[in-house]
């Protein structure tokens, strides 16, 4: 899903498995039919362990238009008990925006945006990263 989304950075099997024997209790897998349709990685950030950091987000493309990211983001912020949600999203990445951005709608939050790592930091040509801060969560 993360290589379909033609948006997510790739990460190696590895890390993924990695990912999802050490941060299964800030991830989420969503199925319909009983085919994986989404997941959402995260992890809660250890210097302030009430925010859900949000690393990816993917929902396979026969399952979109369907709400399954906002009920897989809003899920797994009861199940962390997270007082607050980050996550960075490019400048260019609309549909993010407007998942996090109605995410703190629905929760009645804060929603603060200001770049993190801008494209003059990275080795490479990535773009500027934003970081949403979302919260307190109601």
């Amino acid at each position: 899903m993360a290589k379909d989304s033609q948006v997510l950075d790739l990460n190696s099997s590895y890390s993924y498995l990695l990912w999802c024997r050490d941060f299964a209790d800030t991830s989420i897998l969503a199925t319909v039919d009983d085919q994986p349709a989404g997941f959402i990685t995260g992890y809660l950030r250890p210097d302030e362990p009430g925010t859900l950091m949000v690393w990816q987000v993917a929902v396979d493309e026969s399952f979109r238009g369907r709400r399954l990211a906002g009920s897989m983001l809003d899920r797994l912020a009861r199940q962390t008990g997270a007082r607050r949600v980050e996550t960075t999203i490019t400048g260019d990445n609309q549909a993010s925006i407007r998942l996090f951005t109605g995410f703190a709608a629905r929760r009645s939050a804060d929603l603060e945006r200001e770049p993190l790592f801008t494209r003059d930091q990275y080795p490479d040509t990535h773009d500027t990263e934003f970081l949403f801060r979302i919260g307190p969560l109601n």
